[in-house]
């Protein structure tokens, strides 16, 4: 990132903490792009020098064979050594090229007017043993540390049946197959090169709007926050002022007051109130994604705190015909009492208002090996599976959820346990209901990997 989007963002941690992250998904996107066009360069590349290679070798094989053929063609007009197109071998060097001899039934070279001296190996009596079944056979051997092209041919001449063994020196023919694999290499490696330099300063060029719309939605997210969260606080004053007001009413006129009028004043408190909750709601968000909240991280037990925020709800569950069972085990944890007790009354909250009249709801802790779990079950309709991918939207409620809820209650849980650094899991029970499964990294025990958590499904918010 440039150093004028850190100074546009300001000193927020929560935005220098994105910033980074955005920086490091950047460099990442980059270098990716660097990677996949050296590679795509390097296959193709590779594709073109395999075909071009091919293409070489199969010339320069045919060409051989044709060079082959011809001179079996030539000296089988002149059969013999001392008065056909000459004969001589000289393997590996300057003077390579195509030589044929003359050799009989039992492989043995044959000299008529002048004696044959050749190399070790010659003739190459597999080539005589196949000819003599075939008439013709071709090979390619080794002779003295050199690869040879060996044509065999049987013919009748007037000392009887001999063959004519036709061999090509291969040493310029993989001389220049040579030079091309060095030349395809060295071009190749220097292709691949330039194509990763022009990959480099095009992924530079091509992350600059990139980054800039990353600068400008984090700074539209900063602004967004700071506006939630000055316009909360602002409202916080009005709305106590209303509240007194309200009270202030009641407590001077309520006997003289009409049934309407009063009837009025719980109205306008009971709004008073839903909005009170809404401004805190938004408040504690807004906090939460600056990064302002600060906690204050304690061994708690988890047990004590589930029994201490269920125990708050006792009569919003009675008002309701709604049971609550708890069931705690000692569980251990580095948290802030105040926010996990909060999480605790959101979910038991939540599970009450979707749970039947005469239902249960059941608040269960239990300790695992590095973790502690906080289970809230309910009875009621469970989970719609349209609804999985809103539930921990802001303000999403689900359809026919019951009224005066903000739509922030869910939101908050999760925050909540993101800053504790867990996980919030929900599924359907199978007889029935939801069960919100929170798991907490015990006291003493390193961070819960993300990649360890399971699907994360919810029911709607509550109020």
């Amino acid at each position: 990132m440039p150093d004028g989007a850190a100074t546009s963002l300001g000193g927020d941690p929560a935005d220098q903490r994105a910033l980074a992250a955005d920086g490091r998904l950047i460099r990442n996107v980059r270098w990716r792009l660097v990677l996949w066009s050296g590679l795509t360069t390097l296959v193709v590349l590779a594709i073109l020098a395999i075909a071009l290679y091919a293409v070489a070798s199969g010339t320069l094989e045919v060409n051989g064979i044709k060079q082959l053929e011809a001179r079996a063609a030539a000296f089988r007009q002149h059969p013999e050594p001392g008065g056909g197109p000459g004969q001589g071998f000289a393997f590996g060097g300057s003077s390579s090229g195509t030589f044929a001899l003359l050799a009989d039934d039992t492989g043995e070279p044959v000299a008529i007017g002048r004696p044959v001296l050749v190399p070790d190996g010659l003739p190459v009596i597999a080539g005589i043993d196949a000819a003599r079944s075939t008439g013709t056979d071709f090979r390619v051997v080794t002779v003295t540390d050199t690869s040879i092209r060996v044509r065999t041919e049987a013919i009748r001449s007037r000392i009887g049946k001999l063959y004519i063994q036709v061999i090509q020196d291969r040493t310029a023919e993989q001389q220049t197959l040579d030079a091309i694999r060095r030349v395809l290499l060295v071009g190749g490696a220097l292709v691949v090169l330039v194509a990763v330099g022009f990959g480099a300063l095009y992924g530079s060029r091509a992350m600059v709007p990139i980054r800039e719309s990353l600068v400008q939605q984090r700074a539209a997210l900063r602004r967004q926050r700071e506006f939630a969260a000055d316009a909360s606080h602002e409202l916080r004053t009005p709305l106590t002022v209303i509240r007194s007001s309200v009270e202030h009413l009641r407590r001077n006129r309520g006997e003289g007051a009409t049934e309407s009028a009063r009837e009025a004043l719980d109205d306008i408190d009971a709004e008073v109130g839903h909005l009170t909750a809404l401004v805190e709601d938004l408040l504690l968000l807004a906090r939460s994604d600056s990064g302002a909240i600060a906690l204050t991280r304690l061994p708690v037990d988890l047990g004590d705190v589930a029994a201490d925020g269920t125990g708050a709800l006792v009569t919003t569950a009675a008002a309701r015909q709604v049971q609550l069972e708890l069931d705690p085990e000692p569980a251990i944890v580095d948290g802030d009492h105040a926010r996990l007790r909060q999480l605790v009354m959101i979910l038991v909250d939540n599970a009450i208002r979707h749970a039947p009249r005469g239902g249960t709801v059941r608040v269960r802790i239990r300790s695992e090996e590095r973790e502690a779990v906080l289970e809230v079950d309910d009875d009621g309709p469970g989970i719609r599976p349209d609804d999985i991918d809103h539930v921990f939207e802001r303000f999403w409620r689900a359809p026919g959820a019951a009224p005066g809820g903000t739509g922030l209650g869910l939101a908050i849980a999760k925050s909540i346990v993101d800053l504790h650094d867990g996980r919030i899991e929900v599924a359907n029970r199978p007889d029935g209901g939801a069960r919100f499964v929170v798991r907490l990294r015990a006291a003493g025990t390193p961070p819960i990997s993300a990649s360890d958590s399971g699907p994360i499904l919810a029911i709607d918010p509550p109020a």
